[in-house]
């Protein structure tokens, strides 16, 4: 990679690879810059299928058209944006598509995330309904156009132990996994609702706290 790509990386990276899901669909224009979506799945060692959504430009698939059933690999970053549902605000994650490779001959499934950011709300500490230590993390990512993504991420085990210790404002770097979480959600008549959650599993987690971070 050159310099301008490493500095693109430098705080917020991911690296996918798996399977198309759905169809491409549109999602907006930019600039006369097209944009479209699709569902990833990414297959752990478990067998459990990450179902990833991926924000892709026309320019990166102008001369390799992307079907459901087709290997791919996406350098990218995770992305955040809030969306209006019945009145309430939705974090959408996604991976916004840099880079991409496809590969007829080889099925693999890699699933890599490394940021740099800052710890913008309290850790929340918790114990799984198999009595694992977890704890819940926000993370705001800086990038350009003084914007910042929101990324929540969840720590497992020691990882947990040590993040819930964290205070609101440490620069921390995180090198895990983007996965996806099914859950059932009780709504206001009582009807419960399948959703799916976007987290970053964490599976190293290092600090470097600075004092003079402001939470905006």
């Amino acid at each position: 990679m050159n310099n301008q790509t490493d500095n693109i990386y430098e705080t917020n990276k991911v690296i996918a690879c798996g399977q198309i899901k759905s169809p491409l669909q549109f999602s907006h224009k930019t600039f006369g810059e097209v944009f479209y979506t699709f569902v990833l799945g990414i297959e752990r060692r478990s067998g459990y299928v990450d179902e990833l959504n991926v924000m892709i430009s026309e320019r990166l698939i102008f001369e390799t058209p992307l079907q459901v059933g087709d290997f791919v690999e996406i350098t990218g970053q995770i992305r955040t944006y809030n969306e209006n549902v019945d009145g309430k605000n939705k974090l959408n994650v996604v991976i916004f598509a840099r880079e991409l490779l496809t590969n007829e001959d080889v099925e693999y499934y890699e699933n890599y995330v490394f940021l740099e950011g800052f710890l913008c709300k309290p850790p929340i500490k918790r114990t799984s309904p198999l009595g694992r230590d977890i704890c819940d993390l926000m993370i705001a990512v800086n990038r350009m156009y003084n914007k910042s993504d929101y990324i929540p991420a969840i720590a497992w085990g020691r990882n947990a132990g040590f993040a819930e210790k964290l205070d609101v404002g440490t620069k921390i770097y995180i090198e895990g996994r983007l996965q996806s979480r099914e859950y059932k959600k009780k709504l206001d008549d009582g009807t419960m609702q399948l959703r799916r959650a976007y987290e970053v599993s964490v599976l190293r987690l290092e600090e470097d706290y600075i004092d003079d971070f402001e939470v905006e």
